[in-house]
């Protein structure tokens, strides 16, 4: 589904577009002037603006320029009923995509807007591709505007040109190695070696020999000298994930390099000096596991002089619609679809579920989701989200229910209804927490909970 603005004066032409536009399952916007134009494009996004070139306010060469200076990446058509050369050049060199001459066919302009989709879509998988050889883990690759990323934001641009030690909090899937990456790509080590190491992957006596490397003879099947990944980042950053795996044998050692900058390899009496910058991870709570002796205190704070808290997906689901867009262009590009959109009532069920496993979650959903899709929108018969009917209130006949004769739009509606109940309930009745609680605006919960009728339960209190 693609969104395009049509403007043109005549309204039997625009109207007739549109109508015609939106029988192909796009979705329009007419406007009759030249000034409401240049308007519309600065309140929303569109993919295609078809402008006719003669318009009271501003004509349609004015508003090929504004378009293009307000959104780049808004392509433009432009009709005229007085072609020319001359004129078809002017528009191409002021970032027009194509001149259509009036009069045209219904299946001369579809044919047209097709193709110019199929370009910008083209064009945009092109640029995603490009962006991720060049800029494949820098600081761009981060995806979300929300407040709480704004914090991780901020935080990576201060810690990321010093030498000190980073610890990242946050559960599986919330991208905690993007994170460990972009402090790497922006510090001054950018240059050198970023190695990762994941400690929930390898048994201790792996671990230990893949940190530190081994010397011959060291242990069975040691066949000849390894170096350690501490040796191969040696100059660089040193990302160890999933830290709160590590036995506490393993961890005196690692305090030890932290602390003396040097170590042995197993099997052996050489010592090795090494300069790295360490990165961990982990998504378990350090402290609760320092109360039960499973992680040395002494460590902790060697580790976490610098703290970053990764926000889960649950809490900043304003995020959602901008990493849905980021991934549908990569899948496209490695599956050959051309899916172009997610259906409202899709995007309603991606804003509204938990995601227990977060972004890796999400994506995971997008790639099968632009597999099964049929057409070029993602449906929500495409998506498969783990929903469980007894998530939903008792009040609702669809706990019960034979999935004949529940839309949809039932099941979310209740789903979200219940979101509410519990964060309301939750909060002591008060709206301003449990809209805390779910993440979302006051007036956002206020709305919803007028919608559902929930005052009930203020009268039940």
């Amino acid at each position: 589904m693609s969104r395009i603005l049509i403007a043109d004066d005549h309204k039997s032409t625009s109207e007739g577009l549109s109508i015609a536009l939106e029988a192909q399952d796009h979705s329009t916007h007419t406007v009759f002037d030249g000034e409401s134009a240049v308007e519309a494009v600065r309140v929303h996004f569109f993919d295609l603006a078809i402008v006719d070139i003669r318009m009271p306010k501003k004509d349609g060469m004015e508003v090929l320029e504004a378009v293009k200076s307000i959104s780049p990446e808004t392509s433009v058509m432009i009709m005229t009923a007085f072609g020319s050369i001359e004129l078809a050049v002017e528009a191409m060199q002021k970032g027009a995509i194509d001149v259509i001459t009036k009069p045209f066919t219904l299946e001369q302009i579809e044919v047209k807007i097709e193709r110019a989709l199929e370009g910008r879509r083209l064009s945009l998988e092109n640029e995603y591709l490009r962006r991720e050889e060049e800029l494949r883990y820098n600081f761009d690759e981060i995806i979300g505007e929300s407040a709480k990323m704004g914090v991780v934001y901020r935080t990576i641009q201060t810690v990321a040109p010093t030498n000190s030690n980073v610890l990242i909090f946050g559960e599986s899937g919330t991208g905690k190695e993007l994170i460990a990456r972009a402090i790497h790509k922006n510090s001054l080590r950018k240059g050198k070696p970023f190695i990762k190491v994941n400690c929930a992957a390898l048994a201790e006596g792996v671990l230990e020999s893949e940190l530190f490397g081994h010397e011959r003879g060291a242990f069975t099947n040691a066949i000849g000298q390894k170096p350690g990944r501490f040796e191969m980042a040696n100059s660089g950053t040193l990302f160890l994930d999933e830290i709160g795996e590590v036995s506490l044998t393993t961890q005196v050692k690692l305090l030890r390099v932290l602390q003396e900058r040097e170590f042995e390899r197993v099997g052996g009496t050489k010592t090795i000096q090494v300069d790295v910058r360490l990165v961990a991870a982990t998504s378990r709570d350090l402290p609760a596991l320092i109360q039960s002796g499973e992680f040395r205190e002494d460590l902790y704070y060697r580790l976490n002089v610098v703290p970053i808290e990764i926000p889960p997906l649950r809490e900043r689901r304003e995020d959602i619609p901008t990493l849905v867009a980021h991934f549908l262009p990569k899948y496209n590009a490695e599956t050959g679809k051309k899916v172009r959109d997610i259906h409202p009532e899709a995007m309603q069920l991606l804003t509204t579920y938990a995601w227990p496993g977060n972004v890796r979650e999400l994506e995971n959903a997008i790639e099968r989701a632009v597999v099964l899709a049929r057409g070029n929108v993602v449906t929500p018969e495409n998506l498969s989200l783990g929903l469980e009917l007894s998530l939903l209130p008792e009040s609702t006949d669809l706990r019960h229910a034979n999935s004949e004769g529940v839309t949809l739009t039932e099941m979310v509606e209740a789903f979200e209804k219940q979101l509410l109940w519990d964060a309301y309930l939750k909060a002591n009745r008060v709206k301003a927490e449990a809209a805390k609680l779910l993440g979302i605006e006051r007036s956002t919960f206020r709305y919803k909970f007028d919608k559902h009728d929930l005052s009930f339960l203020d009268e039940s209190s």
